[in-house]
């Protein structure tokens, strides 16, 4: 909250989180006996999870949350108190606040400091309490804080190194004998179709996986050999098994009848063909294309099946395999619904939640890997992945696809609904009960009424699946439809 802000919508906005209580992206402190140090694991678990609100000035009781009754003063001092500890490293290791991020409150004579903690960017995390990494490095869930183990806290520490991609990583005592020459030659092929006059078409098969990123020299050590993306996009599932690759690799595809909680279609790792990305990428992609609708068209005199939702999922699935953290004991898996599909990846976002849905942004786990896709026509590198993948959906009028994070093993799983939120005849139907102030509304104020429409109930759970933005201003999205 800032100051732009009326007295009367900060004392509804406190009263909004007193009503939702703690959850993911909301805590309270009472602060009654001064400013209390335990703010400090919940500020490192905002940060490097979705971000937050910290409320001081509150406290729970057995019938619920209550003002602690904080003077103006207590309140000042509070906010003084964070501010010198905060821009201490011996405290926390960065500071993420501007001026804006906190706030006192008077509510109704009970004062309130509202503390904004934003999400840290890749290259900020870990944000961790008492110097050390892995005893005050924290990420939050529905339950609370909780202390990230140093296995986690070196995954963060990875991905901050932007002059060190993961797949990059060279593999000592690998040879040609774990490439799938198959996978490769299938690979140039079609790299030919999609680039027939590029010089790398003239390349061996070792320099062809040098220009990819699959074989690399170190120019410091002088080590060379071939790399972790060369062995996850055309190895054999032997040698990528090998616990100096990938031990956690097991690509798996299932598709879900709507009768039957069991899958009636199943693509994993059986023995019947040689599992790398390349291969499951291959397989998958058709089974997801072709229960969609496919008009045709003719495009200068040439039948056109795919569509810009087509598109989506192709670029979606390149994205599953370029995105993931292969070192995390999880691994890739796309589950079909007659309603819906998952695809879902090893890792954790490396943006916020905002920045997906605004697109135009490239941040990258694996480049070699996202250099692989690009090469055959199937990646985009600029920013634009996430927009075509929103786009093309929006052109079918299914609901926004949207991203979920799970913990523990860390997963990000993109969920790509493939019915209408926005259903004419909810539409039509608000439209009767509410009248002409419809038309006023945004995108996304509309979504957020056609969703309680048609479920019956709306909470900010299902809202931060839904719409791009922060829990906070959800919140203040429900106080303007209310109203």
């Amino acid at each position: 909250m800032t100051n732009q802000y009326s007295t009367e919508d900060q004392v509804a906005y406190i009263y909004e989180l007193l009503g939702i209580g703690e959850c993911e992206e909301i805590e309270f402190k009472s602060a009654k006996g001064g400013f209390a140090k335990e703010i400090w694991p919940t500020y490192s678990a905002f940060a490097n999870t979705h971000g937050g609100v910290i409320v001081l000035g509150v406290k729970e009781e057995n019938d619920g949350l209550r003002l602690s009754g904080l003077t103006r003063e207590e309140a000042e001092q509070c906010k003084d108190k964070l501010w010198s500890q905060v821009r201490n490293k011996e405290v926390i290791s960065l500071c993420l606040l501007s001026n804006e991020d906190v706030q006192i409150i008077d509510v109704d004579g009970s004062f309130v400091l509202t503390v904004r903690v934003p999400q840290a960017t890749r290259i900020q995390r870990p944000v961790y309490w008492k110097r050390i990494p892995d005893d005050g490095t924290y990420r939050r869930n529905a339950t609370g804080d909780f202390l990230c183990t140093p296995a986690e806290v070196r995954r963060m520490m990875a991905d901050a190194d932007l002059s060190r991609p993961a797949d990059g990583r060279i593999l000592k005592g690998f040879t040609w004998e774990d490439i799938d020459l198959l996978s490769l030659e299938q690979y140039r092929r079609l790299f030919m179709t999609v680039h027939p006059d590029h010089p790398w078409v003239t390349e061996d098969n070792d320099g062809l996986m040098r220009k990819l990123g699959g074989y690399r020299r170190d120019r410091e050590s002088g080590e060379e050999g071939f790399t972790l993306a060369g062995l996850l996009m055309f190895g054999k599932f032997e040698a990528i098994k090998d616990p100096a690759c990938a031990p956690n690799f097991f690509p798996d595809y299932k598709e879900i009848t709507s009768d039957s909680d069991r899958w009636s279609d199943r693509i994993y790792p059986d023995g019947t063909w040689e599992v790398n990305l390349f291969q499951f990428y291959r397989r998958v992609l058709p089974k997801l294309q072709a229960s969609l609708p496919t008009p045709f068209r003719l495009e200068d005199g040439v039948r056109r099946d795919g569509t810009l939702a087509h598109e989506a999922l192709r670029e979606a699935m390149a994205n599953l395999c370029v995105h993931a953290d292969y070192s995390e004991e999880a691994s890739l898996l796309v589950t079909k619904y007659p309603d819906k599909i998952i695809l879902s990846n090893p890792g954790v976002l490396l943006i916020s939640r905002e920045q997906f849905f605004r697109g135009g942004e490239s941040v990258c786990r694996n480049t070699s890997l996202q250099q692989m896709f690009m090469m055959m026509g199937q990646a985009e590198k600029a920013g634009s992945g996430v927009d075509k993948i929103l786009r093309g959906w929006k052109a079918s009028r299914w609901g926004r696809p949207y991203p979920n994070e799970l913990l523990r093993p860390n997963k990000v799983e993109l969920v790509m609904p493939l019915e209408s939120l926005l259903d004419p005849r909810i539409l039509t139907s608000l439209k009767d009960q509410l009248g002409s102030p419809i038309d006023e509304l945004d995108e996304n104020e509309l979504l957020l009424l056609a969703t309680a429409q048609s479920e019956g109930v709306i909470n900010h759970e299902r809202l931060k699946e839904l719409l791009p933005m922060h829990p906070a201003d959800i919140t203040k999205v429900l106080q303007k439809l209310r109203r």
